[in-house]
């Protein structure tokens, strides 16, 4: 019986999944459930196994142990009829036009004939390259290439999309053409896997996240709900303040000589902090009020320090 019997929204999961080259162990136990119709961000340090568990999850390396299972099967194999796959690389031929790009990914994906013309018909629309269809590639600039790259990857309209890095590289008005086709396919029903290092992408994008390193996973839920659990709720206020003459209930010095203060509600607490510290003999000089975000959380559970 297929554990997805049990709740039929799991599409795709990764259970104690394994994967070393040489010395390097690329994956360590790693845990992955991906619900369907949601946009699921991953993260992680450089080297955290994000590649290596899509390229797991697509059935394109096999597991050294663990198991991957996409709509209640397991893979053991490639799977292009379930699953799509939108590497960081452009994996296009620079040569081609964009039409026969697509004609090309479509008939390795084994679509032929009408349903071919139809696919990149509708791929030309959906990505806004109908105007350069007869251009090579190679002529194409970043952020083009990079929806041309994504509109392979779903011309035989997988069930889950994997995507690794897809906007990296690219100029914000590309970013933003690039996620709406994103969110057209989400609203479709798609299940989407999305790897980056841009942290506000995922925060504002992603239903839910997961978070890897060194192979493990650390913490998954919606944004909020880790953020909550790993930082806390509390705003932050960052004061520079000059000439205070003695320590303030409530502030703390920080290295560098600024002084931060930790508000549960800052509209009600911000004003009499202020009116101390004026009455301290303090000059403000300067005041930054944030919430903690992912980004905070990321650095929390992974650790400050560069790891390639």
């Amino acid at each position: 019986m297929s554990p997805y019997s049990s709740d039929p929204e799991v599409v795709a999961r990764v259970t104690g999944a394994v994967k070393t080259y040489g010395r390097q162990r690329a994956l360590d136990g790693l845990e992955l459930e991906l619900r369907r119709g949601q946009w699921t961000g991953m993260i992680g340090p450089n080297g955290a196994g994000k590649t290596t568990s899509m390229l797991a999850i697509a059935g394109l390396i096999p597991l050294d142990a663990g198991t991957v299972e996409v709509v209640g099967e397991r893979v053991t194999g490639p799977r292009p009829d379930r699953v799509g796959w939108v590497p960081q690389e452009i994996a296009l031929y620079g040569h081609l036009t964009g039409r026969e790009n697509l004609e090309a990914f479509g008939a390795l994906h084994g679509l032929s004939g009408r349903e071919l013309r139809d696919q990149v018909a509708w791929a030309l629309d959906w990505t806004g390259l109908g105007v350069r269809a007869e251009d090579r590639v190679a002529t194409y600039s970043g952020g083009m290439q990079r929806r041309l790259n994504i509109a392979c990857a779903v011309l035989h309209r997988p069930q889950v999309l994997l995507l690794d890095e897809p906007t990296v590289g690219v100029d914000p008005q590309a970013r933003l053409r690039t996620f709406a086709m994103l969110q057209g396919l989400r609203d479709e029903g798609v299940t989407l896997l999305h790897s980056s290092h841009e942290l506000g992408d995922i925060e504002t994008r992603c239903d839910s996240l997961h978070m890897i390193d060194q192979g493990r996973s650390i913490a998954s839920g919606t944004v909020q709900e880790l953020v909550r659990e790993v930082v806390g709720g509390q705003a932050v206020a960052t004061f520079e303040i000059g000439g205070l003459e003695h320590q303030i209930a409530g502030l703390e010095r920080q290295p560098g000589g600024t002084w931060t203060a930790h508000l549960d509600d800052p509209a009600v607490e911000l004003p009499g902090l202020l009116s101390a510290i004026q009455t301290g003999g303090g000059q403000i000089e300067g005041l930054d009020l944030h919430r903690p975000g992912l980004r905070e959380a990321f650095l929390q559970l992974t650790g400050r320090e560069l790891r390639e």
